[in-house]
């Protein structure tokens, strides 16, 4: 699916009262099948980029429209329901849920698709990401980095139209790291599916072929990287 952010705003109120802008963004575009590393400055706004264009967070103002659907007046139910059906999200804090097993977790994102769960395919992306081991363990039984996997593995089983990554290899060593960049890619090319992926290194940035800085389209980049940060990255 295409993705088209148009006259984005989005600004935060500081503990001092003052207006924070994190994003302002004039457009900004990704045709269907294509693959785009988004770089950018620790604060820089990369992640509430995400969560408006998965329809997590809304703007301010201006539209976000994917798939030739403008989900930013849809009514809150509506817009999780578009996302829960076409948009993969790897969340860089995981969200993975303590009291279920990685195939648990896998098979419980895929639940809340349009398909019905796959346990064969949530098990083969476990594989390929190097947990076909780790089926049955818990996130608390998990290092960080494997528990990145799973959230990987999750995001792809549900077979999006949509791929959204935030840092999805920052807590994983080199191998892995690039297995799971190859499958995301791998499986994205496969598939057609558009993929957004956001990186702070430039050897994962150099693997894309279109790579984009937040602060070349982003009028509020400049500005936002200041002592506080709003948890914005």
């Amino acid at each position: 699916m295409s993705l088209i952010l148009n006259q984005i705003r989005k600004a935060y109120v500081t503990p001092t009262g003052a207006e924070q802008v994190i994003l302002d963004i004039p457009a900004f575009s990704l045709d269907q099948g294509e693959q785009v590393a988004l770089v950018g400055t620790s604060g820089s706004g990369k992640t509430t980029l995400l969560n408006v264009a998965a329809g997590i967070t809304t703007p301010d103002s201006g539209t976000v429209t994917v798939g030739g659907v403008e989900i930013t007046r849809m009514l809150e139910p509506v817009r999780d329901r578009f996302r829960s059906e076409r948009i993969g999200y790897v969340f860089q804090t995981f969200n993975l849920l303590g009291a279920f097993t990685a195939l648990e977790n896998v098979l419980l994102g895929m639940s809340f698709s349009s398909q019905p769960a796959n346990r064969h395919l949530a098990i083969e992306l476990l594989g390929r990401v190097g947990l076909g081991d780790r089926l049955h363990y818990r996130p608390s039984q998990l290092s960080v980095g494997q528990q990145q996997r799973v959230s990987v593995a999750r995001a792809l089983a549900k077979t999006p139209r949509l791929l959204l990554a935030d840092e999805p290899t920052a807590n994983v060593d080199g191998p892995n790291q690039q297995a799971i960049l190859e499958l995301m890619q791998t499986t994205c090319r496969e598939n057609n599916v558009t993929l957004l992926l956001v990186t702070h290194t430039s050897e994962v940035a150099s693997q894309f072929s279109r790579v984009e800085r937040l602060a070349s389209f982003n009028q509020a980049a400049t500005s936002t990287s200041t002592p506080y940060s709003m948890g914005v990255n």
